[in-house]
């Protein structure tokens, strides 16, 4: 089932405001569905429904709360009503991203076309990042038993902070 890797804090900060961080790799069941952390779901206002899509530049799925959604699409309407390559935009992230149903017990089925996009087979490693969980092949993060502050200040250097 799930095995907690490292520690899940999921706060709510104010309505359709929350964190997701943290660690869990869970395998998936023989239905090829995996369970949300029910802190995640909590923190996501136990929501019907999540929005997957993969991620623009890594091997990952992104799971979205709506309100995740929203905000993307709100960009994307901001810039022109009727840019035609917009509508494209519109098109693409509407064809290749799905609309996910949780279960009673928080279970979500990703097809299978995002879960071999991403190369998700028998285990996934689900990573909190802040506003959207990230699906990903245990294989390409490797283990989570230590921190390496090397890799934290890459990641904050590349992001000018």
């Amino acid at each position: 089932m799930s095995k907690q890797v490292s520690q899940s804090v999921a706060e709510e900060r104010g309505e359709g405001s929350s964190v997701l961080v943290g660690r869990y790799d869970h395998a998936l069941d023989p239905k090829k569905r995996l369970t949300i952390p029910s802190g995640w779901r909590k923190a996501m206002g136990n929501p019907d429904f999540v929005y997957a899509m993969p991620d623009r530049k890594d091997r990952c799925v992104n799971i979205m709360p709506k309100a995740e959604m929203d905000t993307l699409l709100d960009t994307i309407r901001a810039k022109a009503l009727f840019d035609p390559a917009l509508n494209r935009v519109y098109q693409v992230i509407g064809s290749m991203s799905e609309q996910l149903d949780l279960d009673i017990q928080g279970r979500i089925r990703i097809s299978d076309k995002l879960l071999q996009f991403a190369n998700l087979k028998t285990t996934v490693a689900m990573v909190g990042s802040f506003r959207m969980i990230k699906l990903w092949d245990p294989a390409v993060l490797g283990p989570q038993d230590s921190i390496d502050i090397g890799e934290l200040d890459r990641a904050l250097a590349a992001a000018g902070l």
